[in-house]
């Protein structure tokens, strides 16, 4: 799919080129409704004046986008994101690229960034991040053939490479791990359902619970929005029920976090009458009382390689998917045996 041009505009808008170039440039020269709908189709078409220089040079921009949608203040206080970003940086920096980062509020205002990019020239690759069951997103960077890696795998990338690592085998030695404990009621606060990684940790979570012979009214998923509130009223919820679970896994620290608290908040002693099991280890694990039991995995390293894999497709190699190690079990004071009724 070529990038736009002042003649794909005049063509659409049945008007000259020098029409196309007097409305973007805002010279006299044409009506007040002529350039309004100038500047529409080149709104529509991802075609921007100020890219034009570069587009006809044919330099490189220099930089890669990652386009978040989540909201801006959830990623302050999310260590997942902040340790990604700074492996892709360093990675970045090394090599004389800039990363531009946009928060979007939903998935099609992502495709419009993405689409804007394209157009733009404002960057040479994208990395894509919370890959979706049925993703949108993938067709369309296909279609505009944007350099991009997925953050995320290694099913739904179509002919997109990613960097990935195994979910399941995380859940399942987790599960396995408070099974051995001999915990037998066993809850998860899980992300949103319709993230793939979601749905790959829900059914490892409950894959192995039927192995491991747990009864499946004693192992259930609360969905929630990685948010400390949210991740706070699910384990509420989950702590109010008459046959309340003796261990909970969260899918980030930040829920873990909340659910600690709550759990204190409600007279429950942790580890005694609670097991808590953070995924994603970060500092904040180590630092509340007592220290969460963790999956942990080198985060940095993840985007550092996520990075190198797009700038060698930017570079015009074929680049293929990665998988990278699966987080590991690091328990801490937060896990023990269920205390004997």
């Amino acid at each position: 799919m070529k990038r736009p041009t002042i003649a794909d505009i005049a063509r659409r808008a049945g008007v000259s080129k020098g029409a196309v170039s007097y409305a973007l440039n805002g010279q006299p020269g044409v009506s007040d409704a002529t350039r309004r709908r100038i500047m529409a189709i080149a709104d529509e078409i991802g075609f921007s004046p100020s890219s034009a220089a570069r587009a006809l040079s044919g330099a490189n921009a220099r930089a890669v986008g990652l386009a978040l949608c989540r909201p801006a203040r959830t990623l302050g206080i999310e260590p997942f994101f902040m340790e990604l970003i700074s492996g892709v940086e360093a990675e970045l920096s090394a090599r004389s690229y800039a990363l531009t980062l946009q928060v979007v509020a939903d998935p099609d205002a992502e495709i419009a960034v993405y689409r804007r990019w394209w157009g733009e020239r404002r960057v040479d690759g994208v990395l894509l991040c919370d890959l979706r069951t049925d993703d949108r997103r993938v067709p369309v960077l296909e279609q505009l053939q944007l350099p991009a890696v997925v953050i995320g795998g290694p099913d739904g990338t179509g002919t997109l490479p990613g960097v990935w690592s195994d979910e399941a085998a995380a859940l399942a030695e987790t599960v396995e791990y408070l099974a051995a404990l001999g915990h037998r009621r066993v809850a998860r606060v899980g992300g949103l359902p319709e993230l793939q990684h979601t749905r790959a940790r829900t059914d490892a979570f409950h894959a192995v619970a039927a192995r491991l012979g747990l009864d499946p009214a004693d192992t259930v998923t609360v969905p929630s929005d990685y948010t400390g509130e949210d991740g706070a009223r699910a384990t509420r919820r989950l702590l109010s029920a008459a046959r309340r679970p003796t261990a909970v896994i969260y899918d980030n620290d930040v829920m873990a976090i909340a659910g600690l608290s709550v759990a204190q908040e409600m007279g429950l002693a942790v580890p005694g009458d609670l097991s808590v099991v953070a995924w994603d280890d970060s500092p904040l694990c180590r630092l509340v009382r007592p220290p969460l039991t963790a999956l942990s995995r080198d985060i940095p390293a993840y985007g550092g390689r996520a990075a190198r894999l797009l700038l060698d497709a930017v570079a015009g190699a074929r680049a293929a998917g990665v998988q990278t190690p699966a987080g590991h079990l690091t328990p801490r004071g937060s896990t023990a045996p269920p205390r004997t009724p």
